[in-house]
């Protein structure tokens, strides 16, 4: 770090400036019902472009209660990964079902038609990690 606040490289020049490093509580955020999402499918966006400069990423952890679900929709640009890790659920991707429950990871490219419900008798609790933030 040099005198004015700023990351250097290994030969002491200043890199790009980046936000600065953020440490939160998952009980500092709230619960949104994005559009699309039904029944419940809370989700807090919890590394974002607007909540921390992050450039590349949107990350947020999804809680869908059962019967909740996000509808069928597809990304043009973006990669996204679903961890679960409680509860099940059916996921459709490009028409096939696959059930998913806790400790399974999806990986879903770019222009794959996809949709989530929990169909479990528990709450569907799961990471979901966007790449870059936005669709464009």
């Amino acid at each position: 770090m040099n005198d004015n606040g700023k990351a250097e490289t290994k030969t002491g020049a200043s890199s790009l400036p980046y936000a600065p490093a953020v440490t939160r509580n998952l009980a500092e955020l709230l619960w949104t019902e994005y559009p699309g999402h039904h029944h419940q499918a809370l989700s807090k966006a919890i590394v974002t472009p607007d909540l921390n400069g992050s450039k590349f990423f949107d990350h947020r952890i999804s809680c869908y209660e059962p019967g909740a679900y996000v509808e069928s929709h597809v990304h043009k640009v973006q990669e996204q990964i679903y961890h679960v890790l409680s509860g099940e659920g059916v996921l459709i991707t490009d028409g096939e079902r696959r059930v998913v429950r806790g400790n399974d990871v999806a990986f879903i490219p770019p222009g794959v038609v996809h949709e989530l419900h929990c169909t479990g008798t528990d709450t569907l609790v799961f990471l979901v990690i966007t790449t870059p933030p936005t669709d464009e």
